[in-house]
C-alpha cells in the first residue's frame, strides 16, 4: 500500500503517544487527542500523509504556538507606516519607488548535525524567502555562535560534535553557497562561548531589493493554476520543521540526518534569474518557497492567505528517486523549489521561461473556490484520493500561554584588583576569539560580488584591513541611496540579564548603523532559546522581547521580520544556551558618498569620546579575562541613545568627522586598537579627561551608547559645539600620532606605551 490508515479514532492516550513518537510528529498528548476528536467527528481514520501534514503545520518551527502570544504582544506591535507587508520576508519602503525586503532566520539544528550542509541550506532558505516576495537578493548576513574552539574533546556531551569541527563546517557551508550563488556576505557577527557547546547557533539573513510594483504575496486566488519550479523532490529534508522542534539527543544525527536537506546552488543561481523575469513579465501572481514543511506547508499557507482551496495531483511532482510514498513527497524540504500561482491563460508563457533557463517547472494542481470557512485541500495519487482536510483545521493550531518565570535579577558592583600590568591584558584582550581578528572568516566570503558593497566588513589599509562597524550597500544603479547592516548580540550579557542584555543588542545594533552614517531604519529579530517547556527559558524568553519592545518603541524603528528557534539545548546535559535574541539592523544612507569608515585617517587629527563611561563590567570581555564574577551589565537609555545618535549622524553628515567606531567588546581600548590597526596610526590618550574613575574601568567599561569619533582638525571646534548644542556627552581624549604606537596616560602617569605591531600581531593571532 503507497498510503496507510492509522488507527486513530480508538487509540489509548498510551497509543497516541506512540504513534506521535513512532511517526516523528513531537505531538503531545492533547495535541493528538485533538486530532482524534477531528477525525472521529468524520468517521473516518486518517491516511498517513494527512497526519503528517497536520504534525508539520502544528510543529512549534511552522506555527510558533509557544511564542506567538508573546511576539503579538511586543514586536508585532512595533510595525509602522514604513512596513509595507511582513510574510515570508519583511517588506519595507527604501524610496518612492523601491522597497527593500529582509528575512533573517535560524538553521541551528541541521547545522549542529551537519555542519556544511545545514548552514549551506540556511542561506539557500533564507534566499528563498527574499525571493519569492519578487525581490533580488543584494547581500547576505550571518551571526555565528560556537563553542570554545579549545574546548576539552574528553568533556564533550555526548553525541555531540566539537566547536571547532562545527566552526569550519558551517563557515565552509555559507562561503560555499553565498559565493557560488553570487550574492555577498557582508555582515555578521562571531561569538564563542562554553554554553553553545551542546547546540551551535547558525542564524543567517538576506536583504533584496525591488520595485514596489514587482512585490508578489505569498496567496493564491481561486481559479488558478499552482505551479511548482526549480530542484527535484526527494528524501532529504523530511521532517525537518519537527527535528527542529525537538531538543538535540545523542540518537538524533541517526534519527534525523535525513532531515538534513541538500543545497543545490548551482540550480539556484538560474531559478533566481527565471522567477525574476516572469516576475517583471506579470506571470506570477503569488508565490511561496518551499521551506519547513515542504509542499505541505507552502500549499496550505498560500490557500489560506487567499481564502481558497486546492486540488493537488501529486504524482506530477517531479522526483530525484523512485519509490518516494506520498507523504514523503507532500513533507519533503528538497531545496531550491518555489510554489507559484498563476493564470492557467499565463501557464505556456511562464513554463517556457522556465524551459529556457533549464529548469525544472510543472503543473501540480489547482485552486479551487470554496464557500467561506470551509476551503479544503485534496490530494489525489494516480487517481485516488488520499488527503482531503480543511483548511482552518490545519492553520488553527495550538498556541500555547507556557508557564514562565522571570528570573530576580541582583545585579551589584564587585571588589576587584587593578592590574599590574595594562599591557599583558590588552594583549590577551585582543586576542580573545571574541575579539580578536575576524578576517580568517570574512575572506572566504566574497563580500564584493555584484560590485555595489561600498563600505566592506574588512575595512583599512590594505593588508591591515580591521573590522567594520557595519557593511554599507548601493543597490541601485542609478541612486546614491543606500543600505547598511549589521548583527548583533551579547549572550554574556543576556545570561546574567535577559532585558538589559536584549535591550544592549539593540543598542549595539544602532551604534554600529550610526557609525558609518546610516540612520536605524527596522530591525529583525533571530530568537533563540532552549526548551520553551521551561518555565525559566520561557521567563527569559518574555523579559527579552519585553526590551526588544522597550527600545523599538522608543526609538520608533520597528521589528519588520524575525524568527524563533526554540529547544536549543542538548539533552544530553540538560542545558539550554544563553538567551541569544540577535538582531539584524538596517540602516538608510541618503547618499554612501557622506558614509565614514572606521580607520584612523590622519596624524594631528583629534579623538573625542562620545558618551559617558560607567563601571558597568558585568558580562564584559575584561571580566571574563581576569575570571571575575557579577558586577553590573551595561543599561541604555533609548531617549539618551536617540539625542547621541542624531548628534553624531549630524556630524558625520557635515563633514567634521573623519573616522568612527562604536565601542562595545572590550571597552575603549580595543576600539581605539581597531581604529589604529586600520589606519597603520598611533595615537597619545589622556584619561584624565574621564573623570576619577579607575583606569581599568575607563579603558575596559563597555558601557552602550558611546563612540570614538576621529574629528578632522579644522572641525575640531565646530565638532564640539555642536555636541553641546544637542546636550551630548563629548571629552576630547587625544589625537592621532605617525609614531606607530598606543600610549595611555591617566593620573600616576603612563599606564599603556606599546607598539601597534604587538598590538596588532596579537588580535590577528586567535585563528
Amino acid at each position: 500500500m503507497r498510503v496507510q490508515r492509522i488507527c486513530l479514532r480508538d487509540a489509548s492516550e498510551e497509543e497516541l503517544m506512540r504513534l506521535s513518537e513512532n511517526l516523528g510528529l513531537s505531538l503531545n498528548s492533547d495535541e493528538m487527542k485533538r486530532i482524534q476528536r477531528y477525525f472521529s467527528e468524520r468517521g473516518r481514520d486518517p491516511t498517513d500523509i494527512e497526519l503528517q501534514s497536520i504534525a508539520q503545520a502544528w510543529s512549534e518551527h511552522c506555527c510558533y504556538k509557544s511564542s506567538k502570544s508573546i511576539l503579538r504582544k511586543f514586536i508585532f506591535s512595533t510595525a509602522d507606516s514604513r512596513c509595507i507587508c511582513n510574510e515570508d520576508a519583511g517588506v519595507v519602503e527604501f524610496d518612492e519607488e523601491h522597497a527593500y525586503v529582509v528575512a533573517f532566520e535560524s538553521h541551528n539544528h541541521p547545522s549542529a548535525i551537519e555542519p556544511y550542509g545545514g548552514a549551506a541550506t540556511g542561506i539557500g532558505g533564507i534566499v528563498r524567502d527574499v525571493v519569492c516576495m519578487g525581490a533580488q537578493p543584494v547581500a547576505l548576513i550571518d551571526a555565528l555562535f560556537f563553542g570554545s574552539l579549545d574546548f576539552p574533546y574528553e568533556r564533550l556531551p555526548k553525541g555531540v560534535k566539537h566547536p571547532r569541527y562545527l566552526f569550519e563546517g558551517v563557515v565552509a557551508g555559507i562561503s560555499d553557497y553565498g559565493n557560488r550563488i553570487g550574492i555577498p556576505t557582508c555582515a555578521g557577527m562571531l561569538f564563542f562561548d562554553e554554553g553553545f557547546v551542546g547546540n551551535c547557533i547558525v542564524n543567517v539573513g538576506c536583504v533584496g531589493v525591488l520595485r514596489k510594483k514587482d512585490i508578489r504575496h505569498s496567496s493564491a486566488a481561486p481559479n488558478e493554476a499552482l505551479v511548482l519550479v526549480g530542484g527535484l523532490t526527494g528524501r532529504d529534508g523530511i521532517h525537518g520543521v519537527t527535528f527542529a522542534s525537538a531538543t538535540i539527543e545523542a540518537r538524533t544525527e541517526e534519527a534525523f540526518r535525513s532531515a538534513v536537506q541538500l543545497g543545490d546552488p548551482i540550480k539556484k543561481e538560474p531559478l533566481i534569474h527565471a522567477i525574476l523575469e516572469a516576475n517583471s513579465q506579470g506571470l506570477i501572481n503569488g508565490m511561496k518557497d518551499l521551506g519547513g514543511g515542504g509542499l505541505s506547508c507552502a500549499v496550505t499557507e498560500m490557500c489560506a492567505a487567499g481564502n481558497c482551496g486546492a486540488d493537488i495531483y501529486l504524482e506530477r511532482v517531479k522526483l530525484k528517486e523512485a519509490g518516494l510514498l506520498p507523504w514523503e513527497i507532500w513533507l519533503s524540504e528538497s531545496q531550491e523549489r518555489f510554489l507559484i500561482s498563476t493564470s492557467h491563460e499565463n501557464v505556456p508563457r511562464l513554463l517556457k521561461i522556465f524551459e529556457d533557463w533549464d529548469i525544472d517547472a510543472s503543473v501540480i494542481g489547482e485552486t479551487r473556490e470554496y464557500e467561506r470557512g470551509k476551503e479544503k485541500i485534496r490530494i489525489f495519487y494516480e487517481g485516488e484520493l488520499i488527503y482531503e482536510l480543511e483548511i482552518s483545521f490545519l492553520a488553527n493550531s495550538p498556541v500555547y500561554e507556557r508557564p514562565r518565570k522571570v528570573r530576580k535579577v541582583v545585579e551589584k558592583e564587585v571588589a576587584f584588583s587593578e592590574p599590574s600590568d595594562y599591557e599583558e591584558v590588552l594583549t590577551r584582550l585582543l586576542s580573545t576569539p571574541n575579539i580578536a581578528s575576524r578576517e580568517y572568516v570574512v575572506h572566504q566570503y566574497d563580500f564584493d560580488v555584484r560590485a555595489s558593497t561600498i563600505v566592506k566588513p574588512l575595512h583599512g589599509i590594505i593588508g591591515l584591513e580591521t573590522h567594520a562597524d557595519a557593511t554599507v550597500l548601493k543597490p541601485l544603479a542609478h541612486s546614491f541611496r543606500g543600505i547598511a547592516l549589521t548583527a548583533d548580540v551579547n549572550p554574556a550579557y543576556t545570561r546574567i540579564n535577559p532585558f538589559w542584555g536584549a535591550a544592549s543588542a539593540v543598542d549595539e545594533a544602532c551604534r554600529n548603523l550610526v557609525a558609518v552614517g546610516a540612520r536605524p531604519h527596522a530591525f529583525a529579530d533571530c530568537l533563540n532559546f532552549g526548551n520553551p517547556e521551561n518555565e525559566e527559558v520561557m521567563g527569559d524568553f518574555y523579559e527579552c522581547c519585553r526590551a526588544l519592545n522597550f527600545m523599538a518603541e522608543s526609538l520608533k524603528i520597528p521589528f519588520v521580520s524575525g524568527n524563533v528557534s526554540f529547544y536549543n539545548e542538548n539533552e544530553e546535559t540538560g542545558e539550554a544556551i544563553p538567551p541569544t535574541p540577535t538582531i539584524l539592523g538596517i540602516g538608510i544612507c541618503g547618499d554612501v558618498r557622506s558614509c565614514v569608515t572606521v580607520d584612523a585617517k590622519s596624524p594631528s587629527n583629534p579623538l573625542y569620546i562620545v558618551g559617558e563611561t560607567r563601571n558597568e563590567l558585568g558580562g564584559s570581555a575584561y571580566f571574563k579575562l581576569r575570571g571575575i564574577e557579577g558586577g553590573i551589565v551595561p543599561r541604555t537609555s533609548p531617549v539618551e541613545l536617540k539625542r547621541r545618535m542624531d548628534a553624531v549622524l549630524n556630524a558625520i553628515h557635515a563633514g567634521f568627522v573623519a573616522a568612527c567606531h562604536d565601542i562595545s567588546e572590550g571597552g575603549l581600548a580595543v576600539t581605539l586598537c581597531e581604529m589604529l590597526f586600520g589606519g597603520d596610526l598611533g595615537a597619545e590618550i589622556d584619561l584624565r579627561t574621564l573623570g576619577e574613575a579607575r583606569s581599568d574601568i575607563k579603558l575596559f567599561a563597555e558601557t552602550n551608547s558611546r563612540w570614538i569619533v576621529e574629528v578632522k582638525c579644522s572641525k575640531a571646534d565646530d565638532f564640539e559645539a555642536e555636541m553641546r548644542r544637542r546636550g551630548v556627552f563629548v571629552r576630547r581624549i587625544g589625537e592621532l600620532k605617525r609614531d606607530k604606537s598606543l600610549v595611555v596616560i591617566d593620573f600616576g602617569g603612563e599606564i599603556l606605551n606599546v607598539p601597534l605591531d604587538v598590538l596588532r600581531n596579537a588580535w590577528r593571532s586567535a585563528f
